[in-house]
């Protein structure tokens, strides 16, 4: 019998109050075989993460409830959550704006409008690094060292 190899989908949430701009990336990312979830404030996008554990976050920032900017602040502060990249996709293209969402943590900032192919394209590049430095800082529990190799401490 041979090995079956399964690749699990990577997960995006989509968090926009503006319906048509998140079916827009969400049928654009699910076309590219990205699983994606939504949320429409950033309220709702700090629950969804914890139940949808998302690899990758596109957030809007002028939303009800809670703004992307203060959603992504709680999130850049959790250990749990502060690892996830996160595009800001915003109609706030001013500098000072601009200037707030890197200060608050934000991977990339792409002003509306945008084009599809290229959000697509930044996603890709943010969770290809994302592999590249998972692959190079985590070692495998499973390996085992060779004991031999170790040096003894100096006395």
């Amino acid at each position: 019998m041979g090995e079956r190899q399964f690749t699990m989908a990577r997960k995006i949430l989509a968090v926009d109050d503006e319906k048509h701009i998140v079916r827009l990336v969400q049928i654009n990312l699910q076309k590219e075989g990205y699983e994606v979830a939504t949320a429409s404030t950033g309220r709702e996008a700090l629950e969804r993460v914890g139940e949808f554990a998302p690899d990758l976050i596109v957030m809007d920032v002028m939303m009800p409830e809670m703004d992307g900017f203060e959603a992504l602040k709680k999130l850049k502060e959790n250990p749990a959550t502060r690892d996830i990249p996160v595009i800001m996709l915003t109609a706030k293209a001013q500098d000072a704006d601009v200037f707030r969402g890197w200060q608050s943590g934000a991977d990339l900032y792409l002003t509306k409008p945008f084009n599809p192919a290229e959000l697509l394209s930044f996603v890709k590049r943010l969770l290809a690094s994302q592999n590249v430095t998972e692959k190079t800082y985590t070692l495998d529990e499973d390996e085992v060292m060779d004991e031999s190799l170790v040096l003894p401490p100096e006395e």
